[in-house]
């Protein structure tokens, strides 16, 4: 069953390079409205546990050093077809291959410093919104 509600991070690479304002300004011209939003700096546990699912996998241990080589902001928001929409909006994982105007595109420096997280499917948005904000902490 679809949600009208995604999960995105403006990751490190993108705070770094003051882009999270610029980033937000194109989330909310999209339509977006933002229902929780916070600026956290990721301990290593934490964002092992986000990234558990690819515990196995050889580029996990240089996912969670690069999550928590910054601040993140971490937001729940919702539109109508939120998952689907958002990954459209922010481009391919390979800024190299995200469409034009896109925000990896735009903002993203690597395959790796790809400058956003959007969920990849509604049960993924509700687990990972839940990662990050409790219920009195969503609009």
């Amino acid at each position: 069953m679809a949600t009208n509600r995604t999960f995105t991070m403006i990751k490190p690479d993108a705070t770094a390079a003051g882009n999270a304002g610029k980033i937000l300004d194109i989330i909310l011209e999209n339509g977006y409205k933002v229902v929780a939003l916070k600026y956290i700096h990721l301990s290593t546990a934490q964002a092992g546990a986000f990234y558990e699912i690819h515990k196995e996998r050889p580029f996990y241990n240089d996912l969670v050093s690069f999550m928590t080589s910054g601040p993140i902001y971490a937001a729940i928001l919702e539109k109508e077809n939120a998952v689907a929409d958002f990954r459209t909006l922010i481009g391919a994982t390979n800024p190299a291959e995200a469409a034009p105007g896109t925000i990896r595109n735009l903002f993203a420096k690597s395959i790796d410093a790809n400058a956003v997280h959007g969920s990849d499917s509604d049960e993924n948005a509700m687990i990972e919104g839940a990662f990050f904000f409790n219920r009195f902490e969503r609009f």
